[in-house]
């Protein structure tokens, strides 16, 4: 697919995705969301990628919110149907096997915000602003706000941030748990950490991911089956020969990522 709406850019081992709508504040329309699943799954077929990065051009917005211009005539079944398109896209950032960091520098507010909790973790600029307005516009949230919110900062916040349509700045966002750090030089940050994780034995990495991702949709029990059962398939891994053979012998593992 050619894009129009978004940038795809490759170094070394991280991919970094870039909403590509200046001008709308990089506002989230049909076109958008596809061209964002387009780059997703190249990201997620592309074996010398190990960590995505998610952000947003300009530097006023990581996303401001799904376009409000292009849902203003949508009936009940189109509104529907754009909900659907935008949770199918977020679904698949969130159940990549691959790590996905959301670097927020400006505006997540709606589908924004829901971008970046569809990510593995956030990190942002100080002058970053976070919240799910829609009930201003008189909608909910379409894109999964009402489902990630509450797993993220926890059911009373979320439910006092939906029902007001709030917006919060850097620092409650910090406090409440919904981003990581908030940081001044956003990206140097953030590829840092993108690099940090890209040096560690990957499926490893990834199997953290599955075993977190998969262990939060049950009860502690099964949750505890399904890591031991990563765990032992560690060690059918190249890798984790690799690694402790290295801790062994006090030197840098050079892992493969198989």
């Amino acid at each position: 697919m050619e894009f129009k709406n978004v940038l795809l850019e490759k170094e070394e081992r991280i991919a970094i995705l870039t909403i590509n709508r200046p001008k709308a504040l990089n506002a989230l329309n049909k076109d958008t969301l596809l061209e964002i699943k387009a780059a997703v799954e190249e990201v997620r077929d592309d074996n010398d990628i190990y960590v995505l990065i998610i952000t947003g051009a300009g530097g006023k917005a990581f996303v401001a919110g799904a376009d409000i211009t292009y849902m203003l005539e949508m009936n009940a079944q189109e509104g529907r149907e754009f909900g659907l398109l935008g949770q199918e896209v977020f679904r698949l950032i969130e159940s990549i096997e691959k790590p996905v960091i959301a670097a927020i520098d400006g505006f997540a507010l709606g589908g924004g915000c829901e971008l970046a909790m569809a990510c593995d973790f956030r990190i942002c600029s100080d002058k970053s602003k976070f919240g799910q307005p829609e009930v201003g516009l008189a909608v909910t949230p379409g894109f999964g706000g009402t489902q990630r919110l509450p797993r993220i900062v926890g059911t009373g916040m979320a439910k006092q941030l939906l029902y007001t349509g709030d917006v919060i700045d850097a620092d409650e966002a910090l406090r409440i748990g919904l981003v990581n750090y908030v940081v001044d030089d956003l990206m140097d940050y953030v590829k840092k950490l993108a690099r940090k994780i890209a040096s560690r034995g990957q499926v490893a990495v990834r199997y953290c991911k599955v075993a977190v991702n998969d262990g939060m949709q049950t009860d502690i029990d099964r949750a505890m089956t399904i890591e031991a059962d990563l765990f032992g398939l560690c060690f059918a891994t190249d890798d984790q020969k690799e690694g402790m053979k290295a801790f062994v012998e006090k030197r840098k593992a050079e892992f493969i990522g198989k």
